[in-house]
């Protein structure tokens, strides 16, 4: 039996990304849904739904659900703030899709925006604590703060189980910058050698400066509708085959290993089974990789290679250009721009339009996007594919 598609997505929008101010984060959300709205062939009156995120570090009033006044956007029949940290962009598009089926709203604008970057950089916005122990406060008493020494303890973790190694994190820093020279996008596209990756600063054991996303100041938006009312918009369709969520839960016990066994395989399992797929049939993956281990782990909690032998299918380059499978082919956290979850969902939005131009994927038949959130906590994925029908 062909399944239909849940939804698809017919317009993406940029506001201006850079690491300078270039306005607030208000205003950069307000371009990006202009820009969307107009990628895909829509006047604002088309648009019923308004979807939000912003960044968890950010304070509510930096993008409040007073955006629909800045677009002048009247009478919406869905509008609400989503809050799940990294996952929320994916979840943004499922929610939506789910509306639009339940003919709650025809056509979603789902926005992130985010202004991280400072007059000193984008460090001292990330320097907060994450709960880990259950332990109310006790990592910002003890110094533990900013998301680099949490998953830093979770790639030790993996390094201890698998013997993973720095030049296996410095692989994957290697296969993501190769693919940002050939996105105009992205930040950073300067060549990088495994020399030139063992030499960067150490930020905390085992992550370099170049284990770690790059954060821009800017905004990315998509508008989502129905499968059937994208088929005569100005872009080329992207449908949705699949979607799934994966929320595992810390128990504190000694047997759990939340750093290593994630939510990610249940996101994985409901995705796969409502397109009516398997990992096998995946020909391109655009992942939160916030940190080098986050893409290396994504790889084998989604199925797409065995447990443990994630390090060593990334360092015989499959992941880079010209190998098996295409990951983060703008260059990802790492080298393209780090704006959360609407990274990997523009990218993906990008190859699946067959719009990539040198990073082009040679099949976009199956496209794989997550979103990752807390310390790989939160987990929620898509499938995408420019196919009306996987069968």
């Amino acid at each position: 039996m062909k399944r239909k598609p849940i939804a698809a997505i017919s317009g993406l929008g940029f506001s201006e990304l850079s690491r300078k101010p270039v306005g607030t984060t208000r205003e950069l959300a307000a371009a990006a849904v202009e820009a969307a709205i107009a990628d895909a062939g829509l006047e604002k009156a088309d648009i019923d739904g308004l979807l939000i995120n912003r960044s968890p570090v950010a304070d509510a009033e930096e993008l409040p659900l007073r955006l629909q006044n800045d677009l002048q956007l009247r009478g919406l029949g869905l509008l609400a703030a989503i809050d799940s940290e990294g996952s929320s962009a994916v979840q943004m598009i499922q929610y939506a899709a789910m509306a639009i089926k339940q003919g709650l709203a025809t056509s979603v604008a789902c926005v992130f925006s985010d202004t991280p970057v400072k007059a000193k950089g984008g460090g001292d916005t990330f320097a907060i604590a994450m709960p880990l122990t259950g332990i109310e406060g006790w990592e910002r008493e003890q110094g533990f703060l900013g998301a680099a020494a949490a998953y830093a303890l979770a790639a030790q973790r993996h390094m201890a189980l698998y013997g993973t190694t720095s030049e296996d994190f410095g692989a994957y820093a290697i296969s993501c910058r190769a693919w940002a020279a050939r996105n105009p996008q992205a930040f950073l596209k300067k060549p990088l050698t495994m020399d030139e990756y063992l030499a960067s600063p150490m930020v905390v054991s085992p992550f370099r400066v170049l284990d770690c996303a790059f954060p821009v100041n800017g905004a990315i938006a998509v508008i989502v509708t129905s499968a059937e009312r994208a088929a005569d918009r100005r872009q080329p369709p992207v449908y949705v085959h699949g979607m799934g969520q994966g929320h595992r839960g810390r128990s504190g016990l000694a047997d759990d290993e939340p750093e290593v066994n994630t939510g990610a395989p249940q996101a994985a399992q409901r995705a796969y089974r409502s397109a009516g797929v398997t990992a096998r049939d995946v020909t391109a993956c655009q992942i939160y990789d916030a940190f080098s281990y986050v893409g290396i782990l994504a790889l084998e909690e989604y199925g797409l290679c065995k447990r443990g032998e994630g390090a060593a299918f990334v360092a015989a380059g499959h992941t880079a250009p010209g190998g098996a499978l295409p990951v983060n082919t703008g260059g990802g956290h790492l080298s393209g721009f780090y704006l959360q979850g609407v990274t990997p969902i523009s990218e993906g939005v990008i190859q699946v339009r067959g719009a990539g131009g040198e990073r082009q994927v040679p099949r976009n038949d199956l496209v794989l996007v997550t979103g990752s959130g807390g310390c790989l906590d939160y987990h929620a994925c898509l499938l995408l594919s420019p196919h009306t029908s996987l069968s």
